[in-house]
């Protein structure tokens, strides 16, 4: 990623952005800007919507409390989206926020809450899941979001898995110990990484994942990992070996 200033305001909106174009903010956006940061009429924020790139924005105050946005300059332009899907078991409120923001941060295009045999969250709020992607995405500086897919059974998506993509199985059986010469044998091809509920896949899910025709089994070395914790050290891994870390 290029320099950037991340001392500067950033907000995700969903209309489109372009030049002379003036957006109107919602309330909880317009009471960010007024009353936490306390910005005044005519200050400037940044402003993406993940398809129009990064613009330079002027406040404008349309009354006390309801604030506008006009587009002035573009200050990046949109970069194209990675192609790394996330599928994870889902956890508590406090450690899946945590999991959504760290992978919004490694740069997967997708999010995938997969219920197993073993999985302890009965419910996904999927809202919540875009509101703590939305704001990992403006802290970073992460031009794009990732699609938040509706919640599926283990079984079915493997049933549907597209035979072209890679599945990441992050397994402490793996033959292979080295979780780098594991990834580096990997053919080029559209990748996937899949992360267990706390007890792992039972016997029946893990011979499902076995058996998918491209699949590569993940050690992340010698101590039991917590959920949350292997995802960041298997993003962290397949970026660094097989995806646009090894490119960028």
């Amino acid at each position: 990623m290029p320099r950037y200033d991340f001392s500067a305001p950033r907000l995700f909106v969903a209309a489109p952005l372009t030049a002379g174009e003036e957006i109107s903010l919602d309330k909880d956006q317009s009471n960010y800007l007024l009353n936490v940061l306390r910005l005044a009429d005519g200050a400037t924020v940044l402003a993406f919507n993940g398809r129009d790139g990064e613009w330079v924005m002027r406040l404008h105050a349309l009354s006390r409390k309801a604030l506008a946005l006009r587009a002035e300059t573009l200050s990046r332009a949109q970069t194209p989206a990675g192609d790394l899907h996330y599928l994870f078991a889902p956890l508590k409120h406090a450690r899946l926020d945590y999991m959504v923001q760290k992978a919004v941060e490694m740069g997967v295009s997708r999010i995938s809450p997969v219920m197993t045999h073993r999985t302890q969250a009965t419910r996904v709020n999927l809202d919540r899941m875009r509101a703590n992607a939305i704001e990992a995405a403006e802290q970073c500086g992460v031009l794009g979001l990732p699609d938040i897919s509706d919640v599926i059974r283990l079984d079915k998506l493997l049933a549907g898995w597209p035979k072209e993509r890679r599945l990441i199985f992050c397994d402490e059986e793996a033959e292979v110990a080295d979780p780098v010469k594991a990834l580096q044998a990997m053919a080029p091809g559209p990748l996937a990484v899949v992360i267990g509920p706390e007890g792992g896949f039972d016997p029946q899910e893990r011979a499902a994942l076995l058996r998918l025709p491209l699949v590569t089994r993940l050690s992340l070395g010698p101590r039991i990992l917590r959920a949350d914790t292997a995802a960041v050290a298997a993003l962290a891994l397949t970026q660094a070996v097989a995806g646009d870390w090894a490119t960028s």
